[in-house]
């Protein structure tokens, strides 16, 4: 029986994205790589996946305090702050989480990507998985706080999915620009915090859309995260108006991010063994 001939993996040529067909052959090694990092996540904990729950609760218990209480800072019309703090740092933990666990991704797998060939993408895709877990586990907190406060979600609330794809896809392009780049420049490993502070700040997450200036948010909408928690909003209080316009933005930055983000890291992968 012939020996199998060696692989030889070259750097990509222009602009080329990872191949559907490769990425359908190897969907099993998806599937682990996947159900290890959930499994890892919460490997010898006391409690599990109900870290999930926790998080955004107390986080929501600190907002509400200091800044519902003791600032004053309002919240949606006709909204109590607790249930429009809970639904906020919900949605915020599943985009960080899912936008640092695909950056850090190929570091962390350095020595599998170092000994096998496989498409490389698939190690921050199944990264994105826990993040995407631990916000279903999460979203039941948030129905309860809602049914706590006399709140009954509007029917759009079934177009859910489609917020949860939109805000997922865009954390993913993020996560491939930034997972390729960290294999080469190990500064971007400290730079995550930073921007994932940075954007608790800069998005609508504790306080309402309402409350920047109307002079500054055409600017302030650039971020695609505000109209995903406006269009989340909507879905969620029946007192939200529709964001109108404001949500093809992170329509328009969740295609161009995923594009170039994969057409960046297929360019990059070839180099990750030598250099990682």
């Amino acid at each position: 029986m012939a020996a199998a001939s060696p692989r030889v993996i070259e750097p990509a040529r222009g602009i080329s994205f990872p191949s559907v067909r490769e990425l359908w052959d190897h969907r099993d090694l998806l599937y682990f790589l996947a159900r290890r990092e959930v499994s890892v996540r919460y490997k010898q904990s006391v409690i599990g996946v109900f870290w999930a729950v926790l998080q955004p609760l107390l986080l929501a218990v600190v907002f509400s305090v200091f800044f519902g209480h003791l600032a004053k800072v309002p919240s949606e019309p006709g909204v109590p702050y607790a249930p429009f703090a809970v639904s906020g740092m919900v949605l915020w933990l599943f985009f960080a989480g899912a936008m640092s666990q695909s950056s850090e991704s190929t570091v962390a797998n350095e020595r599998l990507i170092s000994k096998v060939y496989f498409p490389r993408v698939i190690i921050p895709l199944a990264a994105v998985c826990p993040a995407l877990i631990d916000f279903c586990v999460a979203f039941v907190v948030v129905l309860v706080t809602m049914f706590v406060y006399g709140i009954v979600p509007p029917v759009q609330i079934f177009l859910m999915p489609l917020l949860v794809l939109l805000a997922l896809t865009t954390a993913t392009g993020i996560g491939l620009w930034l997972s390729a780049l960290n294999v080469r420049y190990r500064d971007v490993h400290h730079a995550i915090p930073f921007l994932i502070l940075l954007g608790l700040f800069i998005s609508p997450i504790t306080y309402p859309f309402n409350l920047v200036p109307a002079s500054v948010q055409p600017i302030y909408a650039i971020n695609p995260l505000v109209g995903v928690l406006e269009t989340y909003r909507w879905m969620l209080f029946p007192t939200a108006g529709w964001p109108g316009a404001i949500v093809l933005i992170p329509i328009a930055a969740s295609i161009i991010l995923l594009v170039t983000g994969a057409a960046y890291f297929h360019r990059a992968e070839s180099r990750f063994a030598d250099i990682i």
